[in-house]
């Protein structure tokens, strides 16, 4: 029992650390949506003292940090942020340079010093690259998304079916009428623009585009997508949830579980039809996905497989309802 105490404390410790941790956080981003950025970098400092690894979290505390004027404190987080940047690196250094949070910082030597030898290396990763369909791309890309960036804060502001939402969302419609033409031309033309071709961040945006049009223009382009995974030119995880929105939209179940729904009665979000729920995680693993009941945490969905199936049915006939 004495030797099971030490080990006891220190688990708890480890917990109400990590606890302590993610309460600061949370407290420290709500701080910074409401532009209240001098007390979110004293929680971001706190939180830091525990943990100082999430380069999520690191970039969003330099962005405070910078819009507070305190420049050597944005750099320092900014480097620990970006201590591990060559995961997808040349994405993170695009969002970097756009940050509007970052500007103030453009013109010190510091920035200098640090954007100069990760453009170097981007360079280098993108020299076989055709340019301009990339950009072509990255500029849809960001056209496609960034409307949709509005929509959870138009909702906390006003409501979920207010006019203001429902506005947003005509603007989005006829944004995303005009992309499908853009891209479905380039697909037409070039096929599925590979990774090597024109890097991770451009290649997603096929899919996205693709994933917010109607389901005959999923169904057209959904083997050109499964060849390029097989190719290697796009990512797994991608074609899984289009596998999932397809299936859906023909009336059958989805695979891996990505789709949700929502009870306009009740609010609440839930998982829509699923083939196999017992071994849906083994499916996931597979193509990239994490577990689903971490995944369904974003809706505040508590995954119970038992339960699930045997709502099934009643979630099946509502959706038949729907299609």
């Amino acid at each position: 029992m004495k030797k099971l105490l030490p080990l006891l404390l220190s688990l708890v410790c480890s917990v109400a650390y990590s606890q302590g941790y993610a309460a600061l956080v949370r407290h420290a981003d709500t701080l910074y949506a409401r532009k209240n950025y001098k007390q979110s970098v004293g929680l971001y400092k706190q939180a830091f003292k525990i943990n100082q690894k999430n380069r999520i979290h690191l970039h969003k505390a330099a962005q405070s940090a910078a819009l507070t004027g305190e420049e050597k404190l944005a750099f320092k987080w900014l480097r620990l942020a970006f201590k591990n940047y060559n995961l997808n690196m040349p994405s993170n250094l695009r969002r970097l340079k756009a940050n509007q949070d970052f500007i103030a910082l453009h013109g010190a030597k510091k920035w200098k010093k640090l954007v100069t030898p990760m453009q170097k290396e981007v360079d280098q990763i993108e020299v076989n690259y055709d340019k301009p369909l990339q950009a072509a791309l990255l500029q849809i890309g960001e056209d496609d998304q960034k409307y949709r960036g509005q929509l959870r804060e138009t909702a906390e502001k006003y409501s979920r079916d207010s006019r203001e939402k429902q506005d947003l969302w005509k603007i989005i419609n006829e944004t995303d009428s005009i992309n499908l033409i853009k891209v479905t031309t380039i697909l037409d033309k070039y096929g599925w623009a590979g990774v090597d071709k024109v890097g991770e961040e451009a290649n997603k945006t096929l899919f996205f585009v693709i994933q917010h049009s109607n389901l005959a223009t999923q169904q057209k382009y959904l083997p050109m997508m499964r060849e390029a995974v097989k190719n290697k030119q796009t990512n797994g995880h991608l074609l899984a949830l289009s596998e999932d929105r397809v299936a859906l939209g023909e009336g059958g179940r989805q695979t891996y579980g990505s789709q949700i729904g929502r009870d306009n009665e009740t609010g609440k979000s839930y998982v829509l039809p699923l083939d196999d729920p017992d071994n849906v995680d083994k499916r996931r693993l597979e193509v990239g996905l994490g577990p689903l009941a971490e995944y369904v945490k974003l809706w505040n969905i508590e995954w119970n497989v038992e339960a699930y199936k045997k709502q099934l049915p009643a979630l099946e006939a509502k959706q038949r309802m729907k299609n």
